[in-house]
């Protein structure tokens, strides 16, 4: 995968993840169920995890 590609997924990851942070705050404020968002949360910091480790190499 191309340096740009991964840049690019990086981009992309952290705009849901962003989204998402906004969408747990409101369902904070509601008393809402935050379990879901919050795996999605972990699934997205991983991804970036992996993503982060191929622009090193």
């Amino acid at each position: 995968m191309k340096k740009r590609d991964v840049e690019y997924q990086i981009a992309d990851l952290k705009a849901d993840y962003v989204r998402l942070q906004q969408d747990l705050e409101k369902l904070e404020y509601v008393k809402g169920n935050l379990h879901p968002l919050e795996r999605q949360l972990a699934e997205i910091e991983g991804a970036l995890k992996k993503l982060y480790a191929q622009l090193d190499t």
